[in-house]
């Protein structure tokens, strides 16, 4: 079995790794790159930078996945479906900012909740919870079903798009937050979601070959929404099975810092009365920046905490609570 592991590591690396470069000199061609603003506070890059790693991302998965993952059919389809409406969508709101346009937030929210309906049709719901005392599974009505499986997908989505400011940052945290699922779904016996959270580390392992500082491509939000689609999926297909009150707590902390930190930004945003989408320089990320941190520090700093949440999540399971 193991084997089959480092295969799928090896095959999903590979082709992100070798499809980068080629999609990166169409980016220039085409114009499909991230420009500095001298008014942004957000974008501290200086040279304009390709915005096509999301495609290699998500062609790497497809390829990985359909080649190693063992999923029902419907379930196959959602997931691929799922993530290549939310790599469509969110490669239509980059050539809009690429273009300096703003693209509307209601059609990406729709596309993305589709998608997260989309998976929940397939079967992979979060279903209830174990009691911790009796040993009783909890099986939750089916509109509460829906709502907290649509709702996680849709977040977890949202939250690791936002995480994406700093080069480096967001492919790495999906890496550690990718290794804890691995480890969390093969502790339960779950192949299939082990699988995919190899498949995941792979690729984000591979673009961030590229995206380490000084970055030499951007995955947008197309990639960055794919991988917190599929980070998402991975979590309701395993660490969310049979799981007590307390080891709920074990995919959240396994992607710690995403979302406690996009928690906060989306609370503050709210009483500031701000959109939710409009984005600004709230994120831990520019917020440790503004300390007088350089960038490497920062990312390096936020990769630190997101282990030491995942070192959390992986006790938790291991108390089997």
């Amino acid at each position: 079995m193991v084997i089959y592991y480092l295969l799928a590591f090896i095959v999903a690396f590979a082709i992100v790794y070798v499809l980068i470069p080629p999609l990166r000199k169409l980016a220039f061609r085409i114009d499909f790159v991230d420009k500095p603003r001298e008014d942004s506070e957000r974008k501290i890059h200086r040279e304009p930078i390709p915005l096509t790693a999301g495609i290699a991302i998500f062609i790497g998965f497809a390829v990985a996945f359909l080649l190693f993952v063992r999923e029902e059919p419907g379930q196959t389809t959602a997931i691929l479906v799922g993530a290549f409406m939310v790599l469509i969508i969110g490669t239509i709101d980059d050539w809009y900012k690429t273009h300096r346009k703003e693209f509307p937030a209601m059609p990406k929210f729709l596309v993305q909740v589709a998608a997260a309906y989309l998976v929940y049709e397939s079967g992979i719901v979060f279903y209830g919870f174990t009691n911790p005392f009796t040993g009783q599974e909890v099986l939750l009505p089916g509109w509460l079903q829906l709502v907290l499986t649509v709702t996680w997908i849709f977040g977890v989505t949202t939250v690791i798009n936002f995480s994406d400011g700093m080069d480096g940052l967001a492919g790495g945290l999906s890496a550690i937050s990718g290794g804890t699922l691995f480890i969390v779904a093969l502790a339960k016996g779950q192949s299939s979601s082990a699988m995919i959270a190899m498949i995941v580390v792979a690729i984000a392992i591979a673009y961030l070959r590229y995206n380490k500082p000084p970055a030499k491509v951007f995955m947008g939000d197309a990639g960055a929404t794919l991988f917190g689609f599929i980070l998402a999926v991975v979590a309701l297909d395993g660490a969310f099975k049979q799981a007590t009150v307390l080891s709920l707590f074990i995919p959240i902390l396994a992607l710690g810092v995403p979302i406690f930190d996009n928690l906060f930004v989306v609370f503050r945003r709210m009483r500031q009365g701000k959109p939710i989408y409009q984005a600004d320089a709230s994120q831990a990320h520019y917020r440790l920046l503004s300390t007088g941190m350089k960038p490497k520090q920062v990312v390096a700093f936020l990769w630190l905490v997101n282990v030491c949440f995942s070192m959390m999540s992986i006790i938790l399971l291991l108390l089997n609570v």
